[in-house]
């Protein structure tokens, strides 16, 4: 509980660190045993899977931690360099045990923040943490050679840091602004978070000081690593792939009819028009980027004219001229994608070889010798770890990205069955951090707007942007859990007259 003006609780310090470690343990008891139980849970995720597990996207991240001459055109290479930092141990397993314990920090920093910023109770405070402990695929997602839990722990580092320190110096927004940067790097959606971050300082009239550093310090190493881009691509980006993915987004309803092209003035955007009608395409605009399949057009050059600057602005501009000539459409895509977040079940979504591999596998994974900057996957893969085995598959040598071990595996498999965070709860946090917000609109939300603003704009911005994932709802999730339990806590009591400047003690439980 929290009490005003609560008098100190007088305690005699405890003489040696170990009687300090178990009074601090028992002040923390309930948080401390769900941590311990969901470290367990680690140890047979790697004991089930090993080393590691693989994405389709984990191939050309491995590749920019193997060849890092050059950065990727897809995605920014930030998740790479830190596979370069852990690259002189060669190990997978190393590479997802970290991963782990980056998904139980996240935990911590959210118990941390509503302890002592906020005086939650130990329960309240740990009940808060729980989906980020337990989600069968939170683990899962830490558990594959993926960028999205370094993503996570940086973004929820931000908003600790940010709503901890009532006041912020510029070490402090500079060291904010070098995060910014390293999330941004991770990736390319950590720049809006910078956007929310300037404007909630701002809101809360931080200063000019830490908003400039913080500016400055985030501005440096994103324009140094643009400018390596346009080194080796030719245009100051940070890839060339944004526009390409937005025109993924409008795949599904973009009618050449209606954004009234003229093939001759039109030539390069014409050449993206999809020949089937709208009626008749794939439930997912994935269908129409990755793959040279029937009725489409991106690939109409050649794999090898992909994801190149001219091919990227071609693509963005049909998907601009897409939505400016059809909004109703658009915005329906968006919304239908942005509402698919919060269902109860998990329907196979975008095709069921995306969605198999969120799911803790039967059999062991075959990496795929697809071609890479420098080589194949499967021999980028085991540069990397030269430890990963090869087994004679149709004749070939192949590489085992991941060996099934029971029955930890199989355990695995019957808890995410059984444990996971329904996407509808995920709605009920929103739609609670929303209240916590409305009630204090006199102060523009207090602190609950922040981690709320940020976990409703990880959930709308691949919506809009690109088409819905599971993956990109897991980052939203501690973000929600904050702002409802802040909300919970603060955000429904409005300060009373006389009371809202006295001091506030936490209780320890």
């Amino acid at each position: 509980m929290v009490t005003v003006a609560e008098r100190a609780r007088l305690e005699t310090p405890p003489g040696d660190w170990s009687a300090r470690l178990w009074a601090f343990l028992r002040r923390h008891r309930v948080f401390v045993a769900a941590l311990s139980l969901a470290f367990v849970l680690r140890v047979v995720t790697m004991l089930g899977y090993g080393p590691a597990l693989w994405f389709n996207d984990s191939f050309e991240y491995v590749s920019g931690a193997v060849n890092p001459d050059r950065p990727s055109a897809l995605r920014p290479n930030g998740y790479s360099f830190w596979l370069l930092l852990l690259r002189p141990f060669h190990s997978f397993g190393l590479v997802a045990f970290v991963q782990h314990l980056m998904g139980l920090s996240i935990a911590v920093l959210v118990y941390a923040l509503l302890r002592r910023r906020f005086g939650l109770p130990g329960w309240g405070a740990t009940l808060a943490t729980v989906p980020v402990l337990f989600d069968a695929y939170q683990i899962q997602l830490e558990h594959l050679i993926m960028s999205d839990t370094m993503f996570m722990l940086l973004v929820v580092g931000i908003v600790t840091l940010v709503l901890w320190h009532r006041k912020m110096s510029w070490r402090l927004g500079a060291v904010i602004g070098l995060l910014l940067a390293l999330t941004a790097l991770t990736r390319s959606i950590g720049l809006p978070i910078l956007a929310l971050v300037g404007a909630y300082m701002l809101i809360k009239r931080t200063g000019w000081k830490p908003i400039t550093a913080m500016l400055t310090a985030c501005a440096l190493p994103v324009l140094a690593y643009m400018g390596w881009f346009a080194s080796a691509h030719g245009t100051f980006s940070m890839t060339s792939s944004d526009g390409a993915i937005l025109y993924m987004r409008t795949a599904l309803f973009a009618d050449c009819r209606k954004m009234e092209l003229d093939p001759r003035k039109d030539l390069e955007i014409a050449l993206l028009c999809i020949s089937d009608p709208p009626s008749e395409r794939s439930f997912s605009g994935q269908n129409y980027l990755w793959w040279a399949r029937g009725g489409q057009r991106f690939h109409a050059f050649g794999t090898g004219s992909t994801f190149t600057p001219q091919m990227n602005q071609a693509a963005g501009t049909f998907a601009r001229r897409a939505i400016m000539s059809q909004p109703g459409d658009y915005l329906t895509r968006v919304a239908l994608d942005f509402f698919r977040a919060f269902r109860w079940d998990r329907p196979r979504f975008p095709d069921y070889a995306t969605f198999q591999q969120y799911e803790f596998s039967f059999e062991d994974k075959v990496l795929p010798a697809w071609a890479s900057y420098k080589g194949n996957t499967d021999t980028d893969a085991r540069k990397y770890d030269p430890s990963l085995p090869t087994a004679e598959i149709r004749g070939r040598p192949s590489v085992v990205g991941t060996q099934v071990h029971d029955p930890w595996a199989s355990f695995m498999q019957a808890y995410q069955r059984t444990v996971r965070m329904p996407g509808i709860v995920v709605g009920v946090l929103l739609l609670i951090g929303l209240a916590g917000v409305a009630v204090r609109w006199r102060k523009l939300g207090g602190p609950v707007l922040l981690p709320w603003l940020a976990a409703f704009g990880l959930i709308l911005a691949p919506a809009a942007t690109a088409e819905f994932d599971y993956r990109y709802l897991l980052p939203a999730v501690p973000l929600a859990c904050l702002a409802a339990a802040i909300s919970l806590r603060r955000g429904f009591a409005r300060p009373t007259a006389g009371k809202a400047s006295a001091p506030t003690t936490a209780r320890a439980e």
